[in-house]
């Protein structure tokens, strides 16, 4: 059984909770980081833990907020995180097969369920090409450009 992490900020609560139905239907394996309501809270602390518990298992990671920006610059200051914020279904299969992403970002203000649910499932279903994607996915290390 395939693990997902997901969190999510008070705007992403509604939505994470909807996914987590959604895939543990599908068979997936649910591990909630938070938020546990939609009272008001920092997103960051959300993307955070999210973040250190799929930066250790290798795993992935589902997370929103009101537009997915916000989870997407915290996510992205973990050394092995690759976070993208994907509004398409090819936006989710290209982060996954050609740049190995291991976070997937949504905007719950902007994605309506049933787009979520597809993008999720193209970011789900597919996975890193390899080859010549790999050389360029190394160069994202903190210390490449040194």
């Amino acid at each position: 059984m395939q693990r997902v992490h997901l969190a999510a900020d008070h705007a992403g609560f509604a939505l994470k909770m909807t996914l987590a139905r959604h895939l543990t239907e599908l068979g997936y394996e649910i591990i909630d980081h938070g938020t546990y309501s939609e009272e008001s809270c920092d997103y960051p602390q959300f993307a955070h833990r999210l973040c250190n518990a799929v930066q250790s298992e290798t795993e992935t990671g589902v997370l929103l907020c009101g537009s997915g920006i916000g989870m997407s610059m915290a996510a992205n200051r973990h050394a092995a995180i690759r976070a993208a914020l994907c509004t398409t279904e090819l936006h989710a299969k290209l982060a996954r097969r050609h740049n190995n992403a291991n976070v997937l970002c949504l905007g719950a203000k902007i994605t309506g369920v049933e787009l979520a649910f597809a993008i999720v499932a193209a970011f789900l279903e597919n996975n890193f090409a390899g080859g010549r994607h790999a050389r360029r996915v190394n160069q994202l290390a903190p210390d490449a450009g040194s």
